[in-house]
């Protein structure tokens, strides 16, 4: 299964068994499919949850679900006598504090007098080439390998889809770690000196042409190394763990490897000026729409995900369902996963609706490639009830005709008043 939302695919070239040296004597990641190519053709992205939590997949009066009054939270347990108590910090919570950070830094950097950090440039600390280079590079690199989501950026302003295309390149190269052809080799201590390069990146010092393209975007824009940080944490979990007790810890997995990419985005696609949503709600969108295109990569990938011996399904969730891993890896469609995967549907719905309305309130340049984005991956779910759920041998996939049809549509819903404009509207 692709570990983010954006199903990253690039090779990392290069790379030995003892970790990703480069040959070159520096601790670094050398990627041969990323950088400049001789003699070749050009080849061919939320406030968490809080309303559903870990078991908000019924409607209100439904039985096992959330009352309109009463949330239900992942981070409560409930006693046999009926009194709730704090267990433990969950998931959301701490999730949630990152969003509140978050969209604190960017209202300071949007207040009239403090204005954004000079961009400093940068192009003689650009290994092979200078920032024009490397952003083009970038842009063919998201191109190749999100031809919907390209399109999209073409719309915004020649800055922001630069921004937009550096962050991408980043994320896909950081997913690759652990879910490439190279992932085999890949060490705790490999995704250590990851992480210090990417504080080095932050601090001015990129390694490469496509590193440099970021730090340059940086400057540019009010963004944090935290959900970068964050994401490398979502590699670690994946070298060390298969297996997910309740969808607490899942919630948590999908927030490093996909809600991360919505949070880094935000500063770069822009709130719209006339917009009425607190910042923190215009991150939350993100983040649930993050979460929501990494449940649906779960769902389906499952039996991709089972050849490999891992499975990202809630294991609590499979009991109560009268499922086993062993029912995973025989891979046979009964009632019992039919029911399963209806709730997990459901679920993943859920944060897409979560979602719709924070896209909105963005930047009107930025909603297009956004909502396309996310009425393609909802369309992966109506794909899996069509395959009668069949996600062991079969993979959902929109086909091109409906991959056509959708961009229109997305594009009308980008020019959508922001939702926290609407009631102010007779």
């Amino acid at each position: 299964m692709q570990q983010m939302a954006t199903t990253v695919t690039l090779l990392l070239g290069a790379a030995s068994s003892p970790g990703l040296g480069d040959g070159t004597g520096r601790d670094g990641f050398q990627c041969s499919r990323l950088l400049p190519r001789r003699r070749q053709t050009r080849p061919r992205w939320v406030l968490c949850s809080l309303k559903y939590g870990c078991l908000g997949v019924g409607e209100p009066g439904e039985p096992g679900g959330r009352s309109a009054a009463s949330p239900v939270y992942s981070s409560l347990t409930v006693s046999p006598a009926g009194d709730a108590a704090v267990a433990v910090v969950s998931s959301e919570q701490k999730v949630y504090d990152v969003v509140v950070k978050q969209a604190a830094l960017l209202k300071r950097q949007l207040r009239p007098q403090q204005q954004a950090p000079p961009a400093v440039a940068r192009e003689l600390d650009a290994p092979r080439g200078g920032l024009g280079e490397a952003y083009a590079r970038c842009g063919e690199i998201c191109e190749e390998y999100a031809k919907t989501f390209y399109l999209g950026t073409l719309l915004m302003t020649e800055e922001r889809r630069r921004a937009i295309w550096a962050i991408y390149v980043w994320c896909r190269r950081t997913d690759e770690l652990v879910d490439g052809p190279n992932a085999s080799h890949i060490t705790p201590q490999a995704l250590d000196r990851w992480e210090r390069r990417l504080e080095d990146l932050f601090a001015g010092r990129p390694y490469d042409m496509l590193d440099a393209a970021l730090s340059d975007t940086i400057t540019k824009f009010p963004i944090d190394i935290q959900p970068f940080k964050d994401m490398i944490d979502g590699m670690r979990t994946d070298l060390k763990k298969a297996r997910y007790k309740n969808f607490d810890e899942l919630y948590m997995y999908c927030y490093y490897v996909a809600g991360t990419v919505g949070l880094m985005s935000v500063p770069v696609m822009g709130i719209a000026p006339e917009s009425k949503a607190t910042a923190e709600s215009v991150y939350g969108a993100a983040l649930a729409l993050g979460l929501a295109n990494q449940l649906t990569n779960i769902l389906r990938d499952v039996g991709e995900d089972a050849r490999r011996g891992r499975i990202y399904l809630p294991q609590d969730e499979l009991a109560e369902a009268g499922l086993s891993d062993e029912d995973i890896f025989k891979g046979v469609v009964t009632e019992k996963w039919r029911k399963f995967m209806k709730r997990q549907i459901k679920r993943a719905r859920m944060f897409f609706t979560e979602a719709e309305q924070g896209v909105t309130e963005l930047r009107k340049v930025s909603r297009w490639p956004v909502w396309a984005s996310m009425l393609l991956y909802r369309q992966i779910l109506d794909e899996i009830e069509a395959n009668d759920y069949n996600n062991f041998t079969k993979r959902a996939y929109v086909g091109k005709a409906k991959k056509v049809l959708a961009l229109p549509v997305a594009y009308g819903k980008s020019l959508l008043l922001p939702y926290s404009l609407r009631n102010n509207q007779t």
